[in-house]
């Protein structure tokens, strides 16, 4: 009976305790956050309160979050640029509740000219990838274009030859040029001419600007050495206009107009223009030798006097969207023109008075994508342009100048007699297929092709053989990737490329020896690579996200490295790919305090080992930048990023970078004993640099729907030398640099009307970017802009 009895009892307290268990079976939620459009809103945090619970939406705005207690909760919906939105819901036990969620943007964050924080895209929050963005959208207000908001961001260092359409060199943790590509939605910006350059592209053109530091996703098909640019532009299905002119100091005028229009049928048509012009006759400070008597004038101040720059763009696609046989089918052309004057050589010793440039892109395009082609998780895309434009270089003026605007006759030109137009005759085709298999598996296949042959005439030598000689490159890169998502807290991707590229050109001799006898040979190089790479991320917690990645990636020379660009830069045929053992590691945490404080911290640390290093260096006479390899250098480094908000009220933050290049070629070619230069410090090279800036927010000033915001950027680059710091008795340097600049706007009727004045370079310091070329000393600007949106 004892027994009988013990038994029953166990067998009800299991019965209850699977009852109990069958009671608390928790609850899953999913669904979508996405904005008043109704496009997707990737990188939304997702948190129920009093609970560890919580997501991060996919670049489509899904959400999930499962092992949820059941009955009542709070759920918090926030990202930065959108108000926070809270949700109360009951969940019985075992549910699986779906859900959908529309943010307001929020307007004062919209309207700061500050960069808040790290990209909403999925790359950022959820993949390996090391990446930052500057959302565009919170710069449309400001007079930055693409290459100025980019400075503000660690890890880049921008470097112009003087004002508005300069020439301009951009630095990505120490590699520079070329060895960092540049991307529009994907598509490389290669063959996009002197026209379309990132320095004069308005921020208005652009919806996010991500920067890839060292490894690329293969999606965007590079030969990338040590990271990339990819410019997103607007994908909206709204119909909208977006304004915008504004003017200011040495009598700069910009203007831009971004429109689009988006039938209920699927028709679309979007138009983009922009224009810029300048006379860029800020002062500068130079030592000036009279022409006439001779006499010396030591630091003398003088206005830039022939440099005046203008160029306009325009860019239309007309197609369909949302179709079942094309998500998107646009057919477009970019047309544009441009006017450079040059004032100067590499070095400012180098004075001109009428020599100058000029430039035309014509260029048909096409786009499509669709998605669940033929099985479900499928998808393609392709993409091909073709530039028809030319570019001229004329210097017919038997001039020499000085400082003065004093001159005096210099053998029929002030450099080389010329008046060479050229076409570069170039074309790039993308094609992209990805499949996902599952949640947990996916492939990509990647293939890009490259084609260019410059041809030209000079009418001024209509007979001269070496305009008739070949400069061809024909290029092609294939990607092949995996990518394995474990779960939410951790994916990892692997990927091999192979780069091909084959190279024609002449070479100059003299068959007889006689002075005046010259010949050509015909002469053709070519590259076959393997790079690969992998990279893995870990979520600690949903706050603290952990990433590394490795790549053996390679770089093969660019037709301006070859061939020469007929300004300022020198070709050199003899250059060799580049290739880079790449590592990367990265820390970023974002955490929400109440709902008031916002923080956010990340750092990244690299490693590079690279090869055969292309390094911008002055030819002979020093008044050309030519290239050349440099067998080994490597670069250790770090970079991070502070930022905090407070409400709709405050933003502010702090970035650094420091990068340790160095030169790592122990013996030079045909030498036994170690070279005076090893170990040396990259010169010309910033090593050290970062940004500061603090934004201040004044919601409904004088109106409901209006807000003020108050800003201030300040930028310092460390100084560093020209030449090899123990090469040269006289060190020349690059001066230490500060830069402060200060704005305000004033937005109305929620955004509709916008009105900022800036102030760039407050204290009007002297500002240097390469060896004695100045930057504009302080100037004021203001603009007006307009924006609807249905």
């Amino acid at each position: 009976m004892y027994i009988r009895k013990l038994l029953l009892t166990s067998i009800l307290l299991s019965l209850a305790f699977f009852a109990d268990a069958q009671s608390v079976t928790p609850a899953t939620i999913s669904g979508y956050v996405k904005d008043a459009a109704g496009s997707p809103i990737p990188g939304a945090s997702v948190k129920l309160h009093h609970s560890n619970a919580n997501a991060i939406s996919n670049v489509d705005g899904f959400f999930r979050i499962q092992k949820i207690n059941p009955g009542k909760h709070i759920l918090s919906i926030s990202i930065v640029g959108y108000k926070t939105k809270d949700h109360t819901l009951e969940l019985q036990p075992g549910e699986e509740k779906s859900l959908q969620f529309a943010l307001e943007q929020s307007i004062s964050e919209i309207n700061t000219v500050s960069v808040i924080g790290r990209s909403t895209s999925q790359e950022v929050n959820r993949q390996a990838y090391n990446v930052t963005a500057i959302d565009a959208k919170k710069l449309y207000n400001s007079t930055l274009d693409l290459s100025h908001a980019l400075d503000r961001v660690s890890g880049v260092r921008v470097r112009e030859d003087g004002g508005l359409g300069s020439r301009m060199n951009f630095s990505l943790n120490g590699f520079t040029g070329r060895q960092v590509k540049f991307f529009i939605d994907g598509v490389p910006m290669d063959n996009f001419g002197s026209s379309f350059q990132l320095n004069n592209i308005p921020i208005n053109l652009a919806d996010r600007v991500e920067v890839y530091k060292g490894v690329v996703p293969i999606w965007l098909g590079s030969d990338a050495l040590g990271g990339a640019i990819n410019i997103v532009t607007s994908n909206s299905k709204r119909s909208y206009v977006d304004a915008s002119y504004s003017f200011g100091s040495f009598n700069t005028h910009r203007s831009t107009l971004n429109a689009g229009y988006t039938a209920k049928s699927g028709f679309t048509i979007q138009v983009n223009a922009f224009q810029n012009y300048s006379d860029n006759n800020y002062k500068v400070r130079v030592n000036v030798a009279d022409l006439k008597t001779g006499e010396y004038y030591p630091r003398q101040t003088v206005r830039r006097f022939h440099d005046t720059y203008h160029n306009e763009t325009i860019i239309a696609n007309v197609g369909v969207v949302g179709k079942k046989y094309a998500d998107k089918l646009l057919f477009g052309i970019t047309m544009g023109q441009n006017y450079a004057e040059i004032q100067t050589g590499a070095r400012m010793v180098s004075v001109f008075g009428n020599w100058h440039r000029k430039g035309d892109i014509i260029m048909p395009s096409v786009k499509y994508q669709v998605k669940d082609l033929f099985v479900k998780g499928l998808n393609f895309s392709l993409t091909g342009n073709y530039n028809l434009g030319h570019e001229q270089n004329i210097d017919t003026v038997n001039r020499r100048y000085n400082w003065f605007q004093q001159y005096e006759p210099n053998n029929g030109a002030e450099r080389e007699r010329s008046m060479y137009k050229f076409s570069n005759n170039n074309g790039i085709g993308t094609a992209n297929l990805s499949y996902k298999i599952d949640d947990h598996h996916s492939f990509v296949l990647n293939d890009v092709y490259n084609t260019f042959n410059r041809k030209g005439k000079d009418q001024l030598f209509p007979m001269d053989e070496k305009y008739d000689q070949p400069k061809k490159v024909f290029k092609n890169i294939l990607g092949l990737g995996y990518k394995f998502d474990y779960s939410e807290k951790w994916n990892t991707s692997i990927f091999a490329k192979k780069f091909s590229q084959t190279n024609r050109f002449s070479q100059s001799y003299n068959p007889s020896g006689n002075w005046g006898d010259v010949a050509y040979r015909q002469l053709e190089t070519k590259f076959n690579k393997l790079g690969y790479g992998i990279a893995t991320t870990y979520f600690l917690i949903p706050a603290l996200q952990l990433k590394t990645s490795y790549e053996k990636s390679y770089r093969l020379p660019e037709t301006e490295e070859l061939f020469g660009d007929m300004l300022n830069l020198e070709g050199n045929t003899d250059l060799k790919p580049e290739s880079s053992n790449n590592f990367n590691f990265g820390v970023n945490y974002l955490t929400h305090i109440g709902k008031d404080h916002h923080f956010s911290f990340d750092a990244n640390f690299l490693y590079r080992d690279a090869k055969d290093f292309i390094r911008p260096m002055l030819n002979p006479n020093q008044t050309k930048q030519t290239n050349g390899n440099l067998a080994a250098v490597t670069n250790m480094g770090v970079d991070g990023e502070v930022r905090y908000s407070f409400k709709d009220l405050f933003t502010a933050g702090v970035n650094m970078t420091y990068q340790n290049l160095r030169n790592n070629t122990e013996f030079e070619d045909g030498q036994k004993n170690r070279s005076p230069l090893y170990r040396d410090r990259i010169p010309n090279m910033p090593y050290l640099f970062g940004n500061a800036d603090a934004s201040l927010f004044f919601r409904d000033f004088l109106k409901k729907g209006n807000t003020l915001t108050l800003g201030y950027n300040f930028l310092y680059v460390h100084a560093y030398y020209l030449s090899w710091p123990g090469q040269a008795e006289e060190k020349l340097e690059i001066p230490r640099q500060f830069c402060q600049d200060v704005n305000l706007v004033y937005s109305l009727a929620n955004g509709r009307y916008n009105v900022s004045v800036e102030c760039k370079n407050l204290v009007d310091n002297r500002l240097y970017d390469n060896f004695t070329l100045q930057k504009p000393g302080r100037a004021f600007y203001a603009k007006l802009r307009y924006f609807i949106s249905k």
